[in-house]
């Protein structure tokens, strides 16, 4: 049989750390401390021992070894929501940090409800990770404590509980909705509308907090109507812009959304309205998600980086888990950046509400009354 031939045989059937130590011709303790990569194991005998591997395609059994060096090297991930493309993206990038450094990640998605979050933390418990990373924007507080009580690293976004290995990434989300509404108002907007995130979730509260302060700056005043609670969802952003534009003020000339799902939700309801972005409407979202210079228009809107959030939380998790280092750390501070694209334009003429799919100037109504009379 040739060496091919009997490669593929070998391929076929169950292979095990025995297997690798007779080819190798090593002890099983040599070959498990090599798959470990401890140092002291002897270079002669490592490159035997991964010869082998390769040669019979042995893939470690990592419970196995987690027994044996008593780490799991796997990290939780809890994320919010897995349909918005937010979190998919920070997910990458966060196991891309996590592969760097030999370690594998379990994903859970809470979909904004606190049964499905209490799972989630049974399942990051029970397979023994050796940290979290909490990427929900937002958390019931019985299970943050619950989590926060077993004495595992964890990092979280915005606010987290006191603790000895508990970290807190901060994300300026003000500087951001700052440099937004001044890009309004030096384009010539006044009449400005907010569609904010859910109530209570930490960050949307932060980021409405900070257009209203920004607005205040600017010396710019909005009705109620144009102050609307969405749910950081395509259909939350188009029921927010359906619900604007049947009000009974004068039509906003631009709208800043709390996120960028909620932006393209508007820019649908705009479409749907016959409405022009940007020449009737001006759309600024927020996140920076990877479709949103791929909209028609591209979408303006505030960067917060998936890659530095992902790095951030990593580097904490790491050093509480290798290095033993405090939770209270510099270097997690996350920075936000107005990416000014094709949604935003001069503002046009006033539109006043009509009928749902028929928009009109208040010139253009003036200059029709004005016909009517001469004739």
């Amino acid at each position: 049989m040739s060496q091919t031939a009997k490669s593929t045989s070998r391929r076929n059937q169950r292979v095990d750390m025995r297997a690798v130590a007779k080819l190798a011709d090593v002890s099983i303790a040599t070959v498990s401390r090599t798959i470990n990569r401890i140092p002291s194991v002897n270079p002669v005998y490592a490159d035997r021992v991964w010869s082998a591997v390769k040669l019979l395609g042995y893939v470690p059994d990592e419970q196995a070894r987690a027994l044996v060096s008593g780490r799991s090297r796997l990290i939780g991930v809890i994320i919010s929501d897995i349909t918005n493309p937010f979190f998919p993206e920070l997910i990458q990038r966060f196991e891309e940090e996590a592969i760097e450094s030999n370690y594998e990640i379990l994903i859970g998605s809470t979909a904004h409800d606190s049964r499905r979050m209490e799972i989630c933390i049974d399942r990051v418990l029970q397979r023994k990770v050796e940290g979290v990373a909490v990427m929900t924007f937002g958390i019931e507080e019985p299970l943050l404590e619950r989590l926060a009580s077993q004495n595992i690293p964890l990092v979280f976004i915005d606010v987290a509980p006191k603790g000895r290995a508990i970290s807190a990434i901060t994300v300026d989300y003000s500087a951001g909705i700052r440099e937004g509404v001044h890009h309004l108002v030096s384009l010539g907007h006044q009449r400005l509308a907010f569609i904010a995130g859910p109530k209570g979730l930490h960050s949307a509260e932060c980021r409405k907090a900070a257009f209203l302060s920004a607005i205040k700056e600017f010396k710019i005043k909005i009705p109620k109507s144009h102050l609307y609670h969405g749910d950081h969802t395509l259909e939350g952003g188009m029921a927010a812009m359906r619900s604007i534009l049947r009000s009974s003020d004068p039509i906003p000339t631009a709208v800043m959304c709390s996120n960028d799902m909620t932006a393209i939700g508007v820019m649908h309801a705009a479409y749907e309205a016959k409405l022009r972005i940007p020449e009737d409407i001006s759309v600024i979202g927020f996140d920076d998600i990877h479709i949103a210079p791929f909209m028609i228009p591209p979408l303006t809107t505030i960067r917060m980086s998936c890659q530095e959030i992902a790095h951030a939380a990593f580097k904490a998790l790491r050093s509480h888990l290798e290095e033993g280092k405090s939770c209270r750390q510099g270097g997690l501070d996350v920075g936000t950046k107005l990416m000014v694209r094709r949604s935003t334009a001069l503002p046009r003429k006033t539109l006043y509400p009509a009928s749902p799919h028929k928009r009109v100037s208040k010139a253009a109504t003036a200059k029709r009354s004005a016909g009517k009379i001469s004739g």
